[in-house]
């Protein structure tokens, strides 16, 4: 990691992505985390999916979410910290009416920045999947998959 500061309005070397509608701007990056700040509009989502080697958390600096794991819903508002473990499948949800902003990280980084880098933009969901699961992200099916 390089030492220094990461402007609030900036990304490290200028980037963001439009990750699934969300928009991904990374503020820090070293093999041992990954930290990037997101603006989650009303209405979008990361469908349920596993990271099987990176623990992930959100801290929540406006608006709500609702994190799914498994059956069982959690709502988060400013201020809270979600934390989801590796191994644990989770899928995260903006229904509130409002965007919300965040800052999310992983520990260790692992494959999850090149992965923003591979997934700016597209919407195709079976590329999505595909290029996810060469990352060690790994999609569940949809519910009604047979």
């Amino acid at each position: 990691m390089q030492q220094g500061i990461t402007p609030a309005a900036e990304g490290l070397d200028s980037t963001s992505w439009n990750v699934v509608g969300h928009t991904y701007t990374p503020k820090l990056l070293s093999p041992n985390a990954f930290i990037w700040h997101a603006h989650i509009p009303d209405g979008t989502f990361v469908p349920p999916h596993v990271h099987p080697t990176q623990d992930e958390w959100i801290f929540m600096l406006a608006g709500n979410l609702e994190v799914e794991f498994g059956g069982d819903v959690h709502k988060a508002g400013a201020g809270d910290t979600i934390r989801m473990p590796m191994g644990i499948a989770h899928g995260i949800f903006n229904r509130s009416g409002a965007d919300a902003t965040c800052v999310f990280g992983v520990a260790p980084s692992r494959k999850l920045y090149e992965l923003f880098t591979k997934l700016d933009n597209v919407t195709d969901p079976e590329e999505l999947v595909r290029i996810s699961a060469e990352h060690e992200v790994d999609f569940l099916p949809p519910p009604d998959a047979g």
